[in-house]
């Protein structure tokens, strides 16, 4: 009777301790570059969504999503992710104008700078490049942008440009398109409505901030600047890459080849976008599974990716495939990393904790087997 009894308790034991799904499984690992995060969680603000793709016989897709510590209402700095909507967006509109296409020149009043659609893309997932993205933003505008992303769905509030002076300008410049060598068409100029604060949760951050040289001895007041939660960049993946899953209304309206062309830029490598390798190594702006390794990525694993990081904030939002295994995934995730609590300072620990961390977050998700 006793030993029956033991055969239960150790059975009921052994059913109450049901196995890890991947994520909780990845965050428990005992590596240090997981474990300086996850042991002071309050402070590096981790958020994390994870989905594994399967796809059966009839190559429907079908996902099993897992989160940590995701929380639209608590706020993080997106940084340079805002340029994978922005992007999408630009080629949107410019469908809708029969008279351009991503190749047609143009420049922004005001720049010196030829170029088009195409080459701006190319280097804002390239290396990121904050002018490249603003240029488009002076096409779209900031009404633009916030509107077409609640028609699909998509919460985020874009209220400025990257890293240039008055950029949070109401006012877009116009963009002026050369239709053949000799002929020039400007559009118009666009007058944004005034930006609202937001009202969310953690909004003022750390204990001080440089402005200008000085140091401000209050919180930084981040009520003003871009929000894009964890969802939603995770959810304009899944439209981009899933288009058919979603009603026509909430699908990114591009052509095919506009489609084509933005998954080659989102995952083409600085060399291979003519940038020199020592600089721009292949995971310059791809943090996880290869963020601290500058070795080239091997050619079976394709990632297809937005990164993010300013004022301490890393984030990348990633589908990879790895070819040899056949499987795929979607991982989005932000990590903080600010131990002095002074923002805008310049000093944040993204290559000792950061990038080390949302590298080893990828191993541990991502099957890397061959």
């Amino acid at each position: 009777m006793r030993f029956l009894l033991l055969l239960v308790f150790v059975f009921s034991v052994s059913c109450s301790q049901a196995p890890l799904n991947p994520l909780d499984k990845a965050l428990s690992s005992k590596n240090d570059k997981i474990r300086r995060v996850m042991d002071s969680l309050e402070q590096h603000e981790v958020q994390i969504l994870f989905t594994e793709v399967s796809k059966g016989i009839s190559k429907e897709p079908t996902f099993k999503d897992y989160q940590f510590q995701v929380n639209d209402s608590n706020y993080f700095y997106p940084a340079s992710t805002v340029k994978f909507p922005i992007a999408i967006l630009a080629l949107e509109k410019l469908n809708e104008d029969n008279r351009f296409d991503r190749t047609t020149n143009f420049f922004v009043e005001g720049d010196s700078l030829t170029t088009t659609f195409a080459s701006e893309i190319k280097k804002i997932f390239a290396v990121s490049d904050n002018q490249s993205s603003n240029r488009l933003f002076e096409y779209l505008g900031q009404n633009e942008i916030n509107n077409r992303l609640k028609s699909k769905g998509i919460k985020a509030r874009i209220s400025h440009r990257l890293s240039t002076p008055n950029s949070d300008e109401l006012t877009t410049k116009s963009l002026i398109f050369y239709i053949n060598d000799s002929t020039t068409t400007p559009t118009q100029p666009i007058v944004n409505n005034s930006l609202q604060k937001l009202t969310i949760n953690k909004l003022k951050k750390g204990k001080g901030y440089m402005d200008e040289g000085e140091l401000i001895n209050e919180p930084m007041d981040f009520s003003l600047k871009n929000y894009l939660p964890l969802t939603s960049l995770h959810n304009i993946m899944k439209q981009l890459i899933f288009p058919d899953i979603y009603p026509k209304h909430k699908q990114f309206h591009l052509t095919e080849s506009d489609r084509t062309f933005l998954m080659e830029m989102m995952n083409i490598s600085p060399r291979k976008a003519g940038y020199n390798s020592d600089e721009y190594y292949d995971s310059y702006v791809k943090f996880l599974v290869f963020g601290d390794d500058k070795e080239p990525i091997p050619d079976y694993i394709k990632i297809y990716n937005k990164i993010g990081y300013a004022y301490g904030y890393l984030t990348d939002c990633a589908y990879i495939k790895n070819n040899k295994t056949n499987k795929e995934y979607i991982i989005t995730a932000t990590v903080h990393t600010n131990k002095n609590s002074i923002y805008n300072d310049g000093v944040y620990e993204t290559e000792t904790i950061g990038i080390p961390f949302l590298a080893e977050l990828g191993r541990q998700l991502v099957d890397m087997d061959e």
